[in-house]
């Protein structure tokens, strides 16, 4: 049997909060699992070729994140709910668009600027927007 799923991609932002709290009241009404991604890529700096030994160890890249998504989660009402955290070192575009392949729904905050900047969707949302493998939820930050 498949479970319904609604895949979430946070940040650590407001905008991604307000996305976090739209995807769990849409998993509530929908009876599905929760999966709360974080990716994160390694800075890159510098121009052309690269040193690869002068890069940063991921390690604790990694364990920030991790440390970072169990607070947002912690931080808002999840019971009942089946919630699976997901920290992935991966352009968040392209994870969250194969996450979110047989999901009910794919919700992600939008960049709130406000005005007529506002209108428009972050980097990672135009992305999502253009080749999302289901529906999407574009959410503004609670002070849009």
């Amino acid at each position: 049997m498949t479970h319904a799923r609604v895949v979430v991609g946070v940040d650590g932002s407001p905008n991604s909060d307000a996305a976090l709290r739209f995807a769990i009241t849409e998993a509530r009404l929908r009876g599905a699992v929760l999966e709360v991604v974080m990716a994160w890529t390694l800075p890159f700096t510098g121009s052309g070729s690269w040193d690869l030994t002068q890069l940063p160890d991921p390690e604790p890249i990694a364990a920030s994140h991790e440390r970072l998504l169990e607070t947002m989660i912690a931080d808002v009402d999840t019971e009942g709910l089946e919630v699976r955290p997901i920290v992935v070192q991966d352009d968040a575009a392209s994870h969250l668009s194969e996450l979110a392949e047989g999901a009910d729904l794919l919700v992600v905050g939008r960049r709130g600027h406000g005005g007529f900047v506002g209108l428009l969707l972050g980097s990672v949302s135009q992305k999502l927007a253009a080749h999302a493998p289901c529906p999407v939820a574009f959410v503004p930050a609670d002070e849009d």
